[in-house]
């Protein structure tokens, strides 16, 4: 038996309750992983609520970092290898889980299980954001909203690191802060200041090829509004709630736009593009272009108030679960 979260019903935090299930041997392409640290993200929130529904009863949970314990037939994976997922399925939030070794990437030497825990989705996720959904490049201007988020502090670092100018949005000082020391170049207060007309006095009356937008319903129209005709609206998240339906004609009107909804599970769908993307992440850690920074730890049994203090926006950076 294992201590695993389950949730019975969608809803609020307290529909998460720790019990004791039993874990059978792993089979074909399946390894048991013993976790060493979870990681905590905001789609596991929309997942718990309903936004995105589940079958139910569920585990829940997309990211973690442990030790291979048995392995089942026909895995490249042996027993005792460090490993680290975030798109394996649900249920990471619990001490032990089977998963399927093809969704599965190695731990480099150098990094921790925390690291690793707290890296992976964040990091993947900045990773096709801005090398495959658009591919920054050197000399460019880009907008990311949430900037002292957990993605945000990742994308600040890597997108300084290739030579982009990185803005970003946030709601305080000492999130201001935060971001302008993880790699952003000028940040704005969407509640002390007009982010558009803040934008533009930054560009010099310029607007972007790009918004990186995470936030959802209250940033939606403003991140149109900062693009340059023909430019890209990335809307990868919904931290505020779903955006309005959209209207096609406000793509037109403001310059022939595109929108794309993209998400981390279609840009990692082969082994292949996994572990690219996560070598990809991990050297740049290694390197010490990216740092990893965790903010907060929980014990598993406060899962509960991990969720409350995330949907309360008083997390900074990296939240990890410690079983």
């Amino acid at each position: 038996m294992v201590r695993a979260v389950k949730i019975h019903q969608a809803g609020g935090p307290e529909v998460m309750v720790l019990e004791d299930v039993a874990l059978p041997p792993p089979g074909p392409g399946m390894v048991t992983v013993t976790n060493r640290a979870i990681g905590l993200n905001f789609i596991d929130t929309y997942h718990r609520s309903g936004t995105y529904p589940l079958p139910l009863p569920t585990g829940i949970g997309l990211e973690g970092a442990g030790v291979v314990e048995a392995v089942g037939e026909g895995v490249d994976l042996a027993v005792g290898d460090r490993v680290a997922y975030c798109s394996a399925g649900f249920g990471a939030y619990a001490e032990a889980l089977n998963l399927p070794a093809a969704r599965l990437v190695p731990i480099p030497e150098g990094i921790d299980f925390e690291q690793a825990a707290a890296i992976m989705l964040k990091g993947q996720t900045t990773e096709y954001l801005l090398q495959r959904t658009y591919p920054l490049r050197s000399g460019e201007s880009c907008l990311f909203h949430a900037a002292a988020g957990g993605v945000g502090l990742v994308f600040g670092q890597w997108a300084n690191s290739i030579g982009a100018t990185v803005i970003g949005t946030v709601g305080s000082e000492e999130k201001a802060a935060l971001a302008l020391a993880h790699g952003y170049h000028h940040v704005i207060n969407y509640r002390t200041e007009n982010v558009v007309e803040r934008l533009l006095e930054i560009t010099g009356g310029q607007k972007l090829p790009v918004v990186y937008d995470g936030v959802g319903k209250d940033t939606f129209d403003i991140s149109l509004d900062c693009l340059r005709p023909r430019g890209l609206m990335v809307s990868f998240g919904n931290a505020s709630g779903l955006p309005p339906a959209l209207d096609l004609q406000a793509l037109s009107v403001r310059g022939s736009l595109f929108v794309t909804r993209p998400t981390l599970f279609t840009y990692t769908a082969t082994t292949e593009e996994l572990r690219q993307s996560s070598a990809d992440l991990f050297s740049r850690v290694l390197a010490g272009q990216v740092r990893v920074e965790i903010g907060q730890r929980y014990a598993l049994a406060d899962i509960q108030q991990a969720h409350r203090d995330l949907e309360g926006r008083r997390t900074t950076g990296s939240t990890v679960i410690l079983p």
